[in-house]
């Protein structure tokens, strides 16, 4: 999940920056990193805005402002889909979850939400699997979205033509209906194939 406190402690920045807390303490010591000590004691806060300067400035990875949950994007224009599936895998696990119904709002969820797993109706938009193999092709274009695994969902494909997605950009299949250990053990599946 994104990182949504204003201040940070030394530790909770280390873990952003990937350094011990130590070295946190000497960047906030020398000056290089501003912030403020608490009040009778000698605790350090870094505010937000501040991390960021600094991490633009030296050239530190932004990577680190989430918090290492995996992302998931689940795209498909049936609401009741989305809602159940978001609901229960946000309740269930320690993703994060955000949802699209078009083609279009993936795409720009996909820019922003950076996922680590887009999972996509390949019937989405007017029932043939054109929207789909658009956002499958939108993301294996974009340089930012590499690492990102898509799996199909579908009820009303064959093996066969599930096994031909894989051409379009897709990395896995989901036959709908589906259990949530199912879209678990493919999103952990997919995330695998990465790490």
């Amino acid at each position: 999940m994104p990182i949504e406190k204003d201040v940070l402690t030394t530790g909770e920045v280390a873990k952003i920056c990937n350094v011990a807390p130590r070295t946190v303490s000497k960047w906030f010591d020398s000056g290089s990193l501003r912030g403020y000590r608490i009040p009778g004691s000698k605790d350090r806060r870094i505010p937000m805005s501040e991390l960021i300067k600094f991490m633009r400035a030296h050239g530190i990875p932004m990577d680190g402002m989430t918090s290492g949950r995996t992302r998931v994007l689940i795209v498909d224009d049936e609401t009741e889909v989305t809602s159940v599936l978001s609901k229960v895998l946000i309740e269930q696990t320690n993703y994060e979850v955000k949802v699209s119904a078009s083609a279009f709002e993936a795409g720009m969820e996909c820019e922003r939400f950076k996922p680590h797993v887009v999972l996509l109706d390949i019937h989405l938009g007017d029932g043939g699997s054109g929207d789909a193999r658009s956002v499958a092709k939108v993301v294996r274009e974009n340089d930012n979205l590499q690492m990102t695994r898509i799996v199909a969902m579908s009820g009303k494909l064959t093996d066969g033509q599930a096994q031909g997605l894989r051409g379009m950009g897709f990395d896995s299949f989901l036959k709908k209906p589906f259990q949530v250990r199912q879209v678990v053990e493919a999103i952990e599946a997919a995330t695998n194939l990465v790490h």
